[in-house]
């Protein structure tokens, strides 16, 4: 707006909006929309975004405007740091308000707010392919809580528990603790049907790796060393 008015040689902001309404332009829905362009110099990608520098804009127009059409849009609504991942801003506001006003709705999902359509029939399939994304978790991923996990990750994760020894489990249960971040040491002791403390300890063990490795063989155990006999 400044550069604008500098162009324009005036102190008003009416008088460029005045002109701006002869043109086909935008504002950002970053920087609280201090940022213009026109439609034909902004190159919108597959999503309906465009940046120049750290000013965002999309074919939705605000932030609001934008939010809310990606949740509608999605196959298994948003979590807010997804949409921020896309969006390059935060939207925990503009989430808040969209809820408020009634354009979104929001359920705990794992233990997180996720946003849905405020459609009915849309907001249960949402939810539903959320739950069976959060049932098949990719490689390096968290594993998802007890509700979503299909019988067959069930089960072959307590037979894989089995096998393991004490210190083994509780590194294990670590591992996973950490993966899940906030909260990760209670939902593993549930899962895992753990002690709390012990879930703790062993994520504990694994970032100060205070823990030593122990031998796979039992002393004696392996082939024995070939001697080379002495020449007559």
């Amino acid at each position: 707006m400044e550069d604008m008015k500098a162009a324009l040689g005036t102190q008003a902001n009416i008088t460029v909006l005045r002109k701006l309404k002869e043109l086909s332009y935008r504002t950002s829905y970053s920087h609280r929309g201090r940022y213009y362009t026109l439609d034909d110099i902004a190159a919108f990608d597959e999503l309906g975004l465009w940046c120049y520098e750290s000013a965002c804009f999309s074919i939705h127009g605000t932030l609001l405007a934008t939010a809310e059409a990606f949740v509608e849009d999605a196959e298994a609504g948003c979590y807010p740091n997804e949409l921020e991942l896309l969006l390059h801003v935060g939207v925990q506001d503009a989430l808040r308000k969209l809820v408020r006003d009634e354009r979104l709705f929001r359920e705990k999902v794992s233990g997180k707010y996720l946003y849905c359509s405020r459609e009915p029939n849309k907001r249960g399939r949402q939810l539903e392919n959320r739950r069976v994304w959060l049932g098949e978790p990719g490689p390096g991923e968290p594993l998802p809580d007890a509700e979503f996990m299909h019988d067959e990750l069930k089960a072959a994760i307590v037979l894989f528990f089995s096998l393991l020894d004490e210190k083994q489990r509780r590194i294990y249960a670590g591992l996973e603790s950490l993966k899940v971040g906030h909260g990760g040491d209670r939902r593993i002791a549930d899962l895992l049907g753990l002690d709390v403390g012990t879930v703790a300890r062993g994520r504990r063990q694994l970032i100060s790796g205070d823990f030593e490795v122990e031998r796979t063989r039992r002393p004696g155990g392996g082939r024995k060393p070939v001697e080379k006999k002495p020449r007559r």
